[in-house]
């Protein structure tokens, strides 16, 4: 069973950068996407980014399109997040995610197809 921890959360003042990973232990061999999700106060948690292992491919939600990348790093078994020109509107809880199937046609924007979460990392956009 993989394990996920992130980190490189806080307080950002608007245009501001942050970078977050996602350390993944135990059979991340296994794991075909990883990904991104975010979620707000009050808000349900929506997709940010994700990337397959096989091909490098990536995937982003249009809100944050141009302004972050997703990466990794196989060698750390590492993933990572780059936050550049951040909104407070992109305050929220950042949680990495894991999938063991390779998902296509949208469904990697989905939140249940994915089985293995991290437990969190604040990120807070002051205007």
């Amino acid at each position: 069973q993989v394990r996920l921890a992130e980190s490189g959360g806080g307080l950002v003042h608007a245009g501001g950068s942050l970078r977050l990973s996602c350390a993944a232990s135990g059979r991340a061999s296994n794991t075909y996407t990883e990904a991104w999700f975010r979620q707000a106060p009050g808000k349900e948690r929506e997709f940010v980014a994700a990337m397959w292992r096989v091909g490098n491919r990536t995937s982003y939600a249009d809100f944050v399109r141009g302004r972050f990348a997703i990466s990794r790093d196989d060698a750390e078994d590492t993933l990572y997040l780059q936050m550049d020109s951040l909104k407070p509107e992109d305050t929220a809880v950042y949680y990495c995610a894991a999938s063991t199937s390779a998902l296509y046609s949208g469904t990697h924007t989905w939140s249940d197809q994915y089985h293995a979460w991290g437990q969190g990392t604040q990120v807070t956009v002051s205007s």
